[in-house]
Formats: C-alpha cells, structure tokens, sequence
C-alpha cells in the first residue's frame, strides 16, 4: 500500500545525496549511491485506513457535515487512523455496490464499515437484494484483507412485521455468515427520541451524533487495535 512519504524523510534523502554528489566519489561511489537509493525503505504512513460506506445517516444530512457521527470519529481518532467517508445521502445496496470495487481498489482500505440498507427498506426492496448486496461487499473486504464492521438499522413498519423482521435478520446472518462484528442498530438510543431527530423522522439531530458515535465505537475500537491504531485514553472517554 502506497503512501504519503513523510516530510522528514524526503529531506534526509536530498541532504544525503546532496553530500554524495560534492564528493569526488567517481564511478564506484555512483553505483554505491544509487543502490543506496534503490535499497532504502520507505516508511508508509503506517494508520489504519477507514472506509465508511453509507446513506445520509452517514452523510450528516440536514445539519453540519463537521457535526456528522463520521466527522466525530475523525476527531476522536486524533490522526492515529485516516477515515475516508465515501457515503452519499439516498444511497441503495445496490448503488454502494456498483460503486465499491472501485473505491476498495483506490483507497485499500484496513477497515471497511458498511452502513447501507436503510433506502432499501424505505422502498420496500427485497431483503434478498441487500443481503447479496451487502454480502458481495463483505467478501470483497476480506479477499483484500480488511476487515468489516456492520451497521445494522431498523426501518418503520410501513411494509408490515413479516418484511421488517426478514430486512433486520439480513444483518445478523451475514455477521454470522462472515464473523463479522455488528453494531445491531446504529440508532439505539436515538430513533424516536424527542429532540435527536429532524422533523421528517428519517435523520438524526447533531444532537444525537455523539450517541450513534457512541454506539459504533465498542464494535469499532477492537478493529482498530487489531489494525496497528495506538488509540489515547482519551478515546474511551
């Protein structure tokens, strides 16, 4: 996995080949040089990379990108993970799909949190559609390594018990299917709370981001470690 090279690295480079070359070194210090230039490691930026595959609930809809539950991971992180945010608000299964094999490829992501399947059930899609969906998703992470993190929502009853209950055991079979860990409902705690949803219902308030970061983080944390993230005490708090 490529990276950024750090700043300090690239200078210690040019100052040596800058002594190299006012030296009188002829022919032999030249090739002795070059495979100096060959052989020298250079250090990747060694943090976990995140890749969050969303909807709005992902996107910060209607409030403050900066007040997102994403954008507070960001903050929460202190720089010890980079956190690549490729949700967009409307998003289907099957369009975070289409649109995977291409971000996997470009970002090489450590951890993958796929947090799509609301849209889904707003429409009243098959949960088979999502559990293909998702599941293509999920193997494709693996194949290249990362590792996944489900987050798993709830949908209104519109459609009736019977397509709620088969859209909610998509999630649970494919964290047993894939030994994946699973955040059950990244709204516990805040759907249906006064004041932690906007006035359609659908998206959460920026008050209510800290407690869906709150909900992701114990699943997430594990992950991190497992990754190389040297998390600060601070984080549990």
């Amino acid at each position: 996995m490529v990276k950024d090279v750090p700043s300090g690295l690239v200078r210690e480079c040019h100052a040596r080949l800058a002594r190299w070359r006012s030296r009188p070194v002829g022919l032999a210090g030249t090739l002795l040089l070059m495979l100096w230039l060959a052989a020298s490691p250079v250090p990747a930026d060694e943090r976990p990379v995140l890749l969050v595959m969303g909807d709005s609930l992902s996107t910060a809809y209607g409030i403050e990108r900066e007040a997102g539950w994403v954008s507070l991971l960001e903050e929460r992180l202190e720089g010890r993970a980079r956190v690549v945010n490729a949700s967009i608000s409307g998003e289907t299964s099957s369009g975070g799909a289409s649109r995977f094999p291409e971000l996997i490829g470009q970002h090489e992501p450590d951890i993958v949190l796929l947090e799509l399947g609301g849209n889904d059930g707003l429409r009243g899609l098959p949960p088979g559609q999502l559990e293909t969906n998702l599941a293509g998703m999920i193997e494709a992470s693996q194949e290249t390594g990362a590792e996944v993190l489900l987050l798993g929502i709830d949908i209104p009853p519109n459609y009736g018990p019977a397509y709620r209950r088969a859209f909610s055991e998509v999630f649970t079979r494919l964290a047993d299917t894939y030994d994946t860990p699973l955040v059950p409902f990244l709204l516990e705690g805040v759907a249906l709370e006064e004041g932690l949803m906007q006035d359609d219902g659908i998206h959460p308030t920026d008050d209510a981001q800290p407690i869906i970061l709150d909900n992701v983080w114990p699943a997430l944390e594990p992950l991190l470690e497992n990754n190389g993230a040297e998390l600060a005490e601070s984080a549990h708090d």
